[in-house]
């Protein structure tokens, strides 16, 4: 029996399956390339979002539970720079009119539902009588500087800028404008910069009432603003949101002594906080008080950017709140 010899390639076939199999290799990593590229964009803007949504719900929760806008102030008509608007971006955009740095910030008093000691009473309620921020020192926040500490307060770029601690708006006077829903200081916000006598009527509380339904009229001093024996003894506690580089912060007061101080009068004051980044990569944050007529609900719209700094995806979120809209 005749035996067969085994067949095999030529040279010319053999380069021939070569040059179809890189052709192959390299229209499948194309492939593979351009999935992983959309795989790592879609990755990012996942990322992104998830992180927006949180701070922005962080900052929606604490406005629609809060009694008080703190920042941004109303717009100032005596200035040459929008108050009510506050505006950053990375890298940073150029201050508007004499304004020497733009910065945003949101600020509010702290909402009741708030207990980081779980002591039964929300830490807003420093006198532990019930009520919230109805007996302010003349140092609003309680923390020895010009309105909010560390916080440029009137966008002026300027951080603490004031001759007292007294003077809550840094607009250069304090204790200019008592609770009476008067603007007294034509400086468009009311109501921002009272004195220890919280409505200026030189009696405890309001002049000719029980304040405190103990059956007594006006007793005890004139700064004793809900008649319960302690002067100016609940102040604002802010909850602060603004950027630390392009980093979303926020700050929180806590019903301890944080910043181990205890003078001038205790240990627990508004130097008392703690900061938590909420969102990174950002690249614009805009805050604006939204002008309102009066009677009508405050209104405050916030935008938040943040870009990926590997893919540069981008997530722009922006809404509006009502301050107090879920008590």
């Amino acid at each position: 029996m005749q035996s067969r010899k085994a067949a095999g390639f030529t040279l010319v076939e053999l380069l021939l399956a070569v040059t179809i199999g890189a052709i192959v290799i390299a229209a499948m990593s194309g492939v593979v390339g351009e999935s992983l590229h959309s795989y790592q964009q879609v990755s990012a803007q996942n990322s992104l979002t998830r992180d927006a949504e949180f701070a922005m719900q962080r900052m929606m929760r604490a406005v629609s539970h809060s009694r008080r806008l703190l920042l941004p102030l109303a717009d100032n008509p005596n200035t040459n720079w929008p108050e009510h608007i506050r505006e950053e971006t990375i890298p940073p955009s150029p201050p508007i009119g004499d304004s020497a740095l733009a910065t945003a910030v949101l600020a509010v008093t702290l909402p009741a539902y708030v207990d980081l000691d779980f002591d039964g009473f929300p830490d807003a309620d420093d006198d532990r009588d019930g009520l919230i921020d109805e007996d302010l020192p003349n140092d609003n926040h309680h923390d020895f500087l010009p309105g909010i500490m560390l916080i440029d307060d009137d966008g002026d770029g300027d951080v603490d800028d004031g001759s007292t601690w007294a003077e809550d708006d840094e607009d250069g006077t304090d204790n200019e404008e008592p609770v009476d829903g008067v603007d007294n200081d034509g400086d468009g916000s009311v109501d921002e910069d009272p004195p220890s006598d919280n409505n200026g009527d030189g009696c405890p509380g309001a002049c000719g009432v029980d304040d405190d339904g103990d059956g007594s009229i006006d007793e005890g001093a004139n700064d004793d603003d809900d008649e319960d024996g302690g002067s100016f003894d609940d102040p604002y506690d802010p909850i602060v949101f603004y950027l630390s580089g392009d980093t979303l912060m926020e700050r929180m007061p806590v019903p301890w002594n944080e910043d181990g101080i205890s003078i001038p009068d205790g240990p627990v004051d508004g130097r008392d906080f703690v900061t938590h980044e909420i969102a990174a990569n950002v690249t614009r944050f805009r805050v604006e008080r939204v002008p309102t007529v009066a009677g009508q609900p405050q209104l405050v719209d916030v935008m938040l950017e943040l870009t990926s700094a590997t893919t540069g995806e981008m997530v722009s979120l922006q809404t509006q709140v009502r301050v107090g809209g879920a008590l």
